[in-house]
């Protein structure tokens, strides 16, 4: 499946919170909430981060760990919509940057590493 199906059906499922939301509380959650409950889904990644490594106990880490990972992509795709983001361009963009800032940092380590020798 492509980054848009992902989308589409990340906002299908904001859409029927969103319903939830309304007949729960009378409105649907603004992007700050989203962005709230995001958090509260990297803290509960950590925790199962954590489990990985062996400093938590949990049960059923693997099936909580893949569950946790969805729930931060689908507030990551939910969220570029809401701001009007592209974010499969965005994506590409941003790895090309990191891709020419680590060619950068390579280039630059010879000659760190020379002057390094020379200094001493």
């Amino acid at each position: 499946m492509d980054i848009a199906k992902l989308s589409e059906r990340a906002m299908e499922i904001r859409s029927r919170f969103a319903e939830f939301e309304q007949a729960k509380f009378r409105r649907e959650w603004t992007k700050e909430e989203i962005m709230q409950g995001f958090v509260v889904d990297v803290g509960d990644l950590m925790k199962l981060v954590m489990a990985k490594s062996g400093i938590r106990e949990v049960e059923e880490v693997e099936k909580k760990l893949e569950h946790e990972l969805s729930d931060c992509l689908w507030c990551v795709l939910v969220l570029s919509k809401m701001y009007g983001i592209d974010i499969e361009r965005a994506f590409m963009t941003t790895m090309g940057e990191l891709d020419v800032w680590i060619a950068k940092k390579k280039a630059a380590e010879p000659v760190a590493r020379a002057n390094e020798l020379h200094c001493q």
